[in-house]
């Protein structure tokens, strides 16, 4: 498992309760929303970094 990286957020008050409601829709705490809405972006743009392939993994 990959590790975590702990820091501290400031966010407004109204996109808190906006984000908690939605993460309670999902069942997912505020924190499990925030990761998923970041890692979602993060693919979107193509900025994760690629995954690493077993040797010879071409599938053929």
């Amino acid at each position: 498992m990959a590790k975590k990286k702990t820091f501290v957020l400031r966010i407004d008050e109204a996109v808190y309760k906006a984000v908690e409601r939605w993460a309670n829709d999902e069942f997912r705490s505020v924190n499990g929303q925030l990761e998923f809405i970041v890692h979602q972006a993060l693919m979107k743009a193509g900025r994760l970094p690629k995954k690493k392939t077993e040797k010879g993994g071409s599938g053929t």
